[in-house]
């Protein structure tokens, strides 16, 4: 069973130069709250109460600033340094003293999953106790991504990372659970051509020892990646859009807490008394006042 998680926020977010020349894009506004609580609130869903933020040396400081120690939420906040963005794979070598030999789940810090159902589905995939699960959604452009590829019985036999004539429209999106063999998976791989090491090559290691499970989000669900202008204001607009004609926030830190069990009403009361006169405020009272 999976109990802790990563969210990787490192990078230099050089696709939204010059938004993030001097600031993460991973504090970066999606609507009405920061990207990095997207994130985080998947892990949050999936049952993980520690989690371990990791992210360049200049932002750390404004992710603890933000964020604190997590206890105001009922779950514990831990930072990392990623120095150099060696490749995703890397997370779990910077992650090995928090893991302790344990597995964890690692989401990406700029993607952002929407759905009904989800929460089941992450809660699933964290109490897996051997092997992998990662998600895959369809994509009109697969070359853009690494894609799942099938076997005639409909079974996941590959992942190519941007295949120039993809076999599938599946993309594998930022959001992996791994069991404990993680971390050796990991420091046996070699820097791709491009000097990373790559996460795609880790879930090709749990395909080969038919330990990957490959969870497929339909029509139902949305994936967003808010790295570059067009798509944070997209995702942006579409939160915006959801949360107004229903009334209900997304990603609402303070709400999924109380919801998932991790702080009390009172916890959250307390909490909306530090927002005075915002409308994020009067949403977290009008929250705690429905309980």
């Amino acid at each position: 069973m999976i109990t802790k998680g990563i969210v990787l926020a490192g990078g230099q977010g050089t696709r939204l130069w010059p938004l993030t020349s001097v600031v993460s894009k991973q504090l970066l506004n999606v609507y009405d709250k920061p990207l990095i609580y997207y994130p985080l609130t998947t892990l949050m869903l999936a049952g993980l109460r520690d989690i371990l933020v990791i992210s360049t040396p200049d932002d750390q400081p404004l992710f603890q600033k933000l964020l604190r120690d997590g206890s105001q939420w009922g779950i514990a906040l831990s930072y990392a340094v990623q120095p150099q963005p060696d490749g995703i794979a890397q997370a779990f070598l910077l992650a090995e003293g928090f893991l302790a030999g344990q597995g964890a789940a690692l989401v990406l810090g700029d993607n952002i999953f929407y759905g009904d159902g989800l929460t089941n589905r992450l809660r699933a995939a964290s109490k897996r106790r051997v092997g992998a699960t990662i998600f895959a959604y369809y994509v009109d452009d697969p070359k853009r991504y690494g894609i799942v590829e099938f076997d005639p019985h409909g079974q996941p036999c590959r992942i190519v990372e941007k295949p120039q004539k993809p076999r599938s429209h599946y993309a594998v999106t930022g959001l992996y659970f791994y069991d404990a063999g993680v971390v050796d998976i990991v420091k046996g791989l070699k820097p791709s051509a491009r000097g990373e090491l790559e996460i795609g090559e880790v879930n090709n290691a749990y395909l080969e020892n038919d330990a990957l499970e490959v969870e497929l989000l339909g029509r139902g669900h949305a994936w967003l990646d808010a790295g570059t202008p067009d798509s944070l204001f997209e995702t942006s607009n579409l939160i915006r859009t959801i949360e107004r004609r229903q009334g209900l926030k997304i990603a609402c830190i303070e709400e999924v807490a109380l919801r998932c069990g991790y702080i009390d009403r009172q916890q959250l009361l307390n909490i909306a008394s530090e927002y005075p006169g915002s409308e994020y405020g009067d949403y977290l009272r009008r929250v705690g006042n429905e309980v």
